[in-house]
C-alpha cells in the first residue's frame, strides 16, 4: 500500500514530466514554425518584373544569361510571356545551345513566383531530362540570393527545409502548415499569408511518361489541373529517326498534353524545339499547314551564308590541317583574322555574341560547326535538316498517302472497275490483309484493309498487338492457328459482295497469300489446296531482284507457264505442291505502288483511299512509307532497291498493296501504253490431296 507521502511524490514527478513534455513540444513547435518571414528586399523592382519576363530574366538571372539576348531570344521570350499571361500555343525552333531549356526553367519560376499560373507542367523528352530540369529549378529556388531577397514568401520556407524533404509535413508559418512539397518530380510552393504563389504546383514528366490526367486536390477540396505546359525539346535523336516514336509523341502532344486542362478548358503552351530529321516531331509541329494551332516559327544560326565560298574552302582545309598538327584551329583562325572582312561578306548571323574563346566571331563559330558536321549543322543549328540521300524528294511521305482520298464510302466500287483483288500477309501472331478494286487501266481504289484478329484500334504494331492468333486459338499450334485464321478470313472476305456504282455485284477475283516465310510455307500451300475458295487463291513469293540479277521480264516462258509484268506462274512440279503459285519482283512492284500514290487523282493508274478523313488512314500510310529505295545499276539496267527505313515501324500493308497490284496484273490490268498481260488460261482446279 502506497503512503500519502509517496502519492505526493508521484504527483510531483508526473507534473514535472508534463512540464518537460510541454517545454519540448513548445521547442519543437518553435523549431517547425519559420515565422517571421523576411521583408521583401526591393518591392519596386519585383513589381516591375511582374509582367515583363525579359526584365525578370535579366534581373534575377544575370549569371545565367551573361550574353546579350539575340533577336530570336527576344522573340522566344515574348512568346513565352504571352503564353503565360494570355494563353495560346507557340512552337519555336531554336539552334542547339541557344539556352532553350534555361529559358523554360526561368519561365516556370516566373509564372510560379507571381502566381500567374496555379499549375505548371514542364514536359521533357524523357523522364530523366524532365527531372534534370526540376533539379535545376529547385537549386535556383534554394540558392538564388536576389530571388530570395525579393520573394521571401517563396524562397525562405524552401531554404528552411535545408534540403530535407521530410520536414515538409511539419513546417509551420505563424502556427499554420505551409503544405510545401519538395520532390524530384513535383514542387508545391508554400502556403503563406498574402503570397500570390501559395500552393502553386510545378510538376515535370517525360513526354512518353505519365502525362495524361495530371491533377491535384487542394486542402479546400478544389481539384486543379495544369493551365500552362512548357514542352522543352520533346524529342531525342533516336525518336526523331523512328517513325513510330514520332507518331507516338505527336499523338501524346495533341491528345494528352493539350487536354491536361480538362474538359472545356484550353491550355497555354510553349514548345521550344530543334528539328533533328526531316518530318520528325518538331518538323511536323512547326509546319503551319499541318498544325496551324501551334503558330510554328523556325530560327537559324545563319540566316544568310557568306558569299566568298573560295576563301571558306581554303579556311576549311586549314581547319583540318591545324587540327591534325596542333590539335586546335589556330592556323584557321589566323587566316580568318587576315581575311575577315572578305569572309564575313554577305553573312547574316542570328546571335553575334555566340562564339568560343578560340574564335573571333559568331560567323566563324557557325562555319566551324558546318565544317565539323554539315548534316548536324543543318538540322540542329539551322532547323533545316538535309535529306540523307538524293532520292528523298521522290520518296513517299505518310501525309501524302493518307490524304490521297477519293471521297467514296467504305467498300464502294467505282463504275470503271471490273476486278477486285486481295492479298494476305502472314505473320506468326497476326494476318494483315487488303482489298483493292482495279480498272483495266490499273487505276486502283483501296476498298478495305485490316488484320486478323481485328485489333479494334487504329494505333498498334505487330509486336504490341493486343489480340493475337495464340489468344484467339489457344489450344492450337502455330500452323493450325494460321490455317484456322486463313479459313475464317477468306470465308468472310471472299464471299463478301462489293456493289459497283451501276449496281453490278463483284467479288474478289484473285487472292494471293504470302508464302515466303519458310516456317509457314507448307501450311499456306496446304490451305490453298484444301480451301473451298481454291480456284481464286495463289500462294505467292516476292523476291527482291537486284540490278545484278536477271529480271523476270527476260525469262523464257516454258510450256504451261504464265509470264507477265515482273511476275510468273511456274508449272506444277512434283506431288508435294499440287497447286500453282506466283513469283514476283518485289522491288519492281513496290516502286509501282509508290508511283500509283504519286499519280494525280483523275489520271489513269492512280491509287486512292476511301472516305474524306486522312486521320483514318494514318497507320496504313505509315506502313506504306516504312520503306525507302536506293537506285542501283548493274548489267546495263537501273533498279530501285527497297529496304525498311532505320527505326521505321511495320510495313505489312505495303506488302499487301504490292500483292494486290500483282494480282490485278495477273487478272489483266495494265497501264495505258504498256503491253497488257494475256488473259489467263482456263483454270484447272486440282483436287485436294489427302
Amino acid at each position: 500500500m502506497i503512503s500519502r507521502a509517496g502519492k505526493r511524490q508521484d504527483a510531483r514527478y508526473d507534473k514535472m514530466k508534463e512540464q518537460a513534455r510541454a517545454r519540448n513540444a513548445q521547442a519543437a513547435l518553435c523549431g517547425r514554425d519559420i515565422a517571421p518571414l523576411p521583408k521583401i528586399g526591393n518591392p519596386e523592382l519585383r513589381e516591375m518584373c511582374r509582367f515583363n519576363f525579359q526584365l525578370y530574366c535579366e534581373t534575377y538571372f544575370p549569371e545565367t544569361f551573361p550574353l546579350a539576348f539575340s533577336p530570336d531570344h527576344l522573340k522566344a521570350i515574348r512568346k513565352i510571356e504571352r503564353a503565360v499571361l494570355e494563353g495560346g500555343l507557340f512552337a519555336l525552333a531554336m539552334p542547339r545551345g541557344s539556352g532553350k531549356t534555361t529559358l523554360c526553367e526561368c519561365a516556370v519560376i516566373w509564372a510560379a513566383t507571381y502566381g500567374h499560373r496555379q499549375f505548371i507542367a514542364l514536359i521533357g523528352a524523357t523522364q530523366d531530362a524532365a527531372e534534370e530540369m526540376m533539379a535545376s529549378i529547385k537549386t535556383t529556388l534554394e540558392t538564388n540570393e536576389q530571388l530570395a531577397a525579393d520573394f521571401p514568401e517563396v524562397c525562405f520556407p524552401i531554404v528552411k527545409l535545408d534540403g530535407i524533404a521530410n520536414r515538409c509535413n511539419g513546417q509551420l508559418c505563424n502556427g499554420k502548415r505551409t503544405r510545401i512539397k519538395w520532390t524530384d518530380a513535383e514542387i508545391i510552393l508554400p502556403t503563406v499569408a498574402d503570397s500570390p504563389a501559395a500552393g502553386v504546383i510545378i510538376r515535370v514528366a517525360g513526354i512518353t511518361g505519365r502525362v495524361r490526367g495530371m491533377k491535384y486536390k487542394r486542402p479546400d477540396g478544389v481539384s486543379v489541373r495544369p493551365s500552362l505546359v512548357i514542352i522543352d525539346d520533346p524529342q531525342t535523336n533516336e525518336s526523331a529517326n523512328s517513325l513510330k516514336q514520332i507518331n507516338d509523341r505527336v499523338k501524346v502532344l495533341s491528345r494528352d498534353i493539350l487536354g491536361l486542362a480538362g474538359p472545356g478548358k484550353k491550355i497555354a503552351g510553349v514548345m521550344p524545339c530543334t528539328v533533328i530529321a526531316p518530318d520528325d516531331m518538331a518538323d511536323q509541329i512547326l509546319d503551319r499547314q499541318r498544325h496551324p494551332e501551334w503558330n510554328g516559327e523556325r530560327c537559324k544560326m545563319l540566316y544568310e551564308f557568306p558569299t566568298n565560298a573560295e576563301l571558306w574552302e581554303k579556311y576549311a582545309e586549314l581547319w583540318g590541317e591545324s587540327q591534325r598538327i596542333h590539335g586546335d584551329i589556330r592556323d584557321a583562325t589566323e587566316f580568318y583574322r587576315q581575311n575577315r572582312t572578305a569572309m564575313d561578306a554577305g553573312a547574316v548571323v542570328a546571335w553575334p555574341e555566340r562564339y568560343e574563346p578560340d574564335e573571333l566571331s559568331a560567323i566563324q563559330n557557325a562555319m566551324n560547326l558546318k565544317i565539323k558536321d554539315e548534316g548536324a549543322f543543318y538540322s540542329e543549328y539551322q532547323n533545316e535538316p538535309q535529306a540523307d540521300d538524293e532520292n528523298s524528294a521522290e520518296q513517299l511521305k505518310p501525309d501524302e498517302v493518307a490524304k490521297k482520298l477519293n471521297g467514296l464510302r467504305l467498300g464502294t466500287v467505282p463504275l470503271e472497275c471490273n476486278t477486285v483483288t486481295m492479298f494476305i500477309d502472314i505473320h506468326e501472331e497476326l494476318l494483315f490483309w487488303a482489298i483493292v478494286a482495279w480498272s483495266d487501266a490499273f487505276t486502283g481504289y483501296i476498298l478495305d484493309y485490316g488484320t486478323t484478329p481485328d485489333q479494334k484500334t487504329r494505333d498498334f504494331t505487330l509486336r504490341e498487338a493486343r489480340y493475337r492468333l495464340s489468344n484467339t486459338y489457344p489450344n492450337m499450334g502455330r500452323e493450325a492457328a494460321i490455317f484456322a485464321a486463313l479459313e475464317a478470313l477468306t470465308d468472310q472476305q471472299l464471299q463478301r459482295i462489293f456493289r459497283r456504282d451501276d449496281g453490278v455485284e463483284l467479288q474478289v477475283a484473285r487472292c494471293l497469300i504470302d508464302a515466303n516465310w519458310s516456317q509457314t510455307t507448307e501450311v499456306i500451300y496446304q490451305f490453298c489446296r484444301q480451301s473451298q475458295h481454291r480456284a481464286r487463291l495463289y500462294p505467292s513469293h516476292g523476291k527482291g531482284i537486284t540490278a545484278g540479277g536477271k529480271p523476270i521480264t527476260e525469262y523464257r516462258r516454258k510450256p504451261g507457264e504464265r509470264l507477265g509484268l515482273h511476275w510468273y506462274i511456274p508449272t506444277i512440279k512434283g506431288k508435294k505442291r499440287v497447286i500453282r503459285y506466283v513469283i514476283f519482283d518485289a522491288n519492281f512492284w513496290k516502286s509501282f505502288i509508290a508511283q500509283r500514290f504519286k499519280t494525280g487523282m483523275g489520271d489513269s493508274g492512280c491509287l486512292s483511299l476511301w472516305g474524306r478523313n486522312a486521320e483514318r488512314h494514318k497507320l496504313l500510310a505509315e506502313h506504306i512509307c516504312a520503306e525507302t529505295w536506293t537506285a542501283t545499276e548493274g548489267n546495263g539496267r537501273r533498279v530501285e532497291e527497297w529496304k525498311v527505313k532505320p527505326g521505321a515501324g511495320d510495313n505489312h500493308w505495303l506488302d499487301c498493296l504490292v500483292g494486290n497490284a500483282v494480282a490485278a496484273s495477273i487478272e489483266g490490268a495494265s497501264l495505258p501504253g504498256t503491253k497488257p498481260t494475256k488473259k489467263k488460261e482456263k483454270k484447272v482446279i486440282p483436287l485436294p490431296s489427302f
